[in-house]
């Protein structure tokens, strides 16, 4: 993709991110967890372990936020938004749970849900699919980590 002056975000228009980011859930108090954006999948999930479901249709579950150390956990309980069959990449199906939670990639906050999975074979603790990249966000699969602070997007001018 080769961005100009012309086609950068427009305030109040989508934030353009990278394939790769480092991404806040301000509602559980985590801070820079990165995550993939992936326009082939549908829905969000999130490395999690330890699920248990809870009275009250909640779900307590650890949220492994280290690629190396999966010890290095975080306890969150949560409503569940739903429960549905999910088919994971490889054809399978499995039944999930969803919760949902704030997002914030940059200055950009928005509330997406998120499918609870064991994602310990993955590069990336957490997948951001179509339904929460919708409307607010532009995947620059050429860039990674856009919203960082002090990271600037790079712009290639056309050769005409």
């Amino acid at each position: 993709m080769i961005l100009s002056k012309e086609n950068k975000t427009k305030k109040g228009g989508p934030t353009i991110i990278g394939w790769k980011e480092s991404i806040d859930l301000p509602d559980w108090g985590i801070r820079h967890i990165t995550a993939k954006a992936d326009t082939g999948a549908r829905r969000s999930a999130i490395d999690v372990k330890n699920i248990v479901e809870l009275p009250g249709n909640k779900v307590r579950f650890d949220i492994a936020l280290h690629r190396k150390d999966r010890d290095y956990t975080q306890t969150i309980t949560a409503p569940i938004s739903h429960q549905t069959h999910v088919r994971s990449s490889n054809g399978q199906q499995h039944e999930r749970y969803f919760v949902r939670t704030t997002i914030k990639i940059g200055k950009k906050r928005k509330s997406i849900e998120l499918s609870l999975v064991d994602r310990k074979q993955m590069t990336c603790r957490m997948l951001l699919g179509r339904k929460a990249l919708e409307e607010d966000f532009l995947v620059d699969s050429s860039q990674t980590h856009l919203t960082r602070p002090n990271k600037r997007l790079k712009i290639v001018e056309s050769k005409d």
